[in-house]
């Protein structure tokens, strides 16, 4: 009986060592797949895109402990990667909510909440296992420990003179990379109007309002009820745009993007995404609400999985920023990955220069492929970045 109750205490002891240490892993490596295929790139393409400034608008790595400064056995983003693919600046963005049975259609804000497990899991300290904005605060710490640890090689952009002086060291030959950070999604605020200001001095530069679910904000894209605006909600976006940070419409339902269009003096984002009459999918907003998102000075983000773009093969995503072009307009057009968010993809960050051959098969011209790859998100940012 002894060696029983021994035998299985061990076997339990090992159960909780495989979750804390194995289960993350696990995890990941099943949620953020690359489904590569043979595509080659040419000499002209790698030519080019050794001259390009590649900006990307979204990705969700901080949400998983792995070392963001060592190159990845998982995942889609590293800062070898990041190097690896010319990528001058990377949005990263931190998720603090997740509804089980996660879907584009409807999603039910009380359903269980898979971050909670997950920042068990990962031994995130103990505020994060309730507070969303402790969340927030936990990643936003981890990248500018990678920062600090990166021998200057990853740079946190905060400020115009902050992307200034990378773009500098970008054209002094330096293979330094820019990290921004956002969120995914307002309900990161736990409700409390003065967490905008707190996370704006923790550096959060781009704030979303919605994820998968509605919130105390407003309606979901994919939510339940769909609606406009909340009262907060509108406190917010004003906060939000007093402040200097950048707003991002992503996931938000057209009734909330109608109604934050016509309380906004600055031009929105939708970070990542696809258009809806190139992915007839739930997950794309109208084509006549993207416009005018363009048409108030706006950037759109394409997305590389499969619900954005309808293709994750390069030459997929090539058509689909076609596409988003032929409807918006070249300035208006950028790169929207949601790299490491539990998406599948066609490559990783180290495989840019896939796109941007893609593109030039496709007959896109040099000038457009410089604005799509990074110039209209790094003309967006010295733009609308705090002095």
């Amino acid at each position: 009986m002894k060696w029983l109750v021994f035998g299985l205490g061990l076997l339990l002891v090992l159960a909780v060592l495989g979750f804390f240490t194995l289960g993350p892993g696990i995890a990941e490596q099943r949620m953020n797949k690359v489904d590569a295929v043979h595509f080659p790139v040419g000499s002209a393409a790698k030519k080019l895109h050794k001259t390009l400034l590649v900006a990307d608008l979204h990705a969700d790595s901080l949400l998983w402990n792995r070392n963001l400064l060592a190159h990845g056995k998982r995942g889609h983003v590293d800062l070898p990667r990041l190097q690896a693919g010319n990528v001058a600046l990377q949005v990263f963005t931190t998720v603090t909510k997740s509804p089980a049975g996660l879907n584009n259609v409807s999603n039910a804000a009380k359903a269980r909440d898979n971050i909670t497990l997950l920042a068990v899991a990962q031994l995130w300290p103990r505020s994060t296992w309730r507070s969303l904005s402790a969340r927030a605060i936990h990643q936003a710490r981890r990248l500018k420990g990678f920062v600090d640890d990166s021998d200057q090689q990853l740079v946190l952009v905060q400020t115009k003179l902050d992307l200034s002086q990378l773009l500098a060291r970008r054209r002094n030959g330096e293979p330094v990379v820019g990290a921004l950070l956002g969120t995914e999604g307002s309900h990161a605020l736990d409700g409390n109007l003065d967490n905008v200001q707190r996370l704006f001095d923790a550096g959060f530069r781009m704030m979303s309002l919605q994820h998968f679910f509605d919130n105390a904000l407003g309606g979901s894209l994919h939510g339940i009820d769909k609606g406009g605006l909340s009262e907060f909600g509108r406190q917010v976006v004003r906060e939000i745009e007093r402040l200097g940070i950048m707003l991002d419409v992503s996931h938000s339902s057209e009734k909330v993007v109608r109604e934050t269009l016509a309380i906004t003096k600055r031009p929105l984002i939708v970070s990542h995404t696809g258009i809806r009459g190139h992915c007839d999918t739930p997950r794309n907003i109208s084509d006549e609400l993207m416009k005018r998102i363009a048409d108030g000075g706006g950037l759109v983000g394409t997305g590389y999985w499969q619900h954005a773009a309808c293709d994750i093969t390069p030459v997929g995503i090539a058509k689909s920023i076609i596409a988003a072009v032929e409807l918006l307009g070249d300035d208006h057009v950028a790169l929207g990955s949601d790299f490491d968010g539990a998406v599948t993809t066609g490559f990783d960050a180290a495989e840019m220069a896939k796109l941007t051959q893609a593109l030039l098969e496709l007959g896109t011209s040099e000038q457009t492929i410089r604005k799509v790859m990074g110039e209209n998100q790094l003309r967006f940012f010295a733009t609308y970045l705090p002095d």
